[in-house]
């Protein structure tokens, strides 16, 4: 799954933070849900238009920038 091909950017939207697929909830958002404790499972039954690859595009996301922000270091 490439993350490229869920993850949007949009100079006017949510001031142009990664969303998902389009639409108002930012790669951010999923993060903090997961961070905060809880599961995928709850955030689907939360937000029922998401779906696991989105949840798992925002992992890979923050994987992706984790691994370019030590690289350049």
């Amino acid at each position: 799954m490439d993350y490229r091909e869920i993850l949007t950017l949009e100079p006017g939207k949510r001031a142009g933070k990664p969303c998902i697929r389009g639409m108002r909830i930012t790669v951010y958002d999923v993060l903090s849900y997961l961070a905060a404790g809880m599961t995928i499972p709850e955030i689907l039954d939360d937000f029922p238009y998401l779906t696991e690859e989105d949840v798992r595009a925002c992992l890979s996301f923050a994987a992706d920038r984790e691994q370019r922000t030590l690289h350049a270091a």
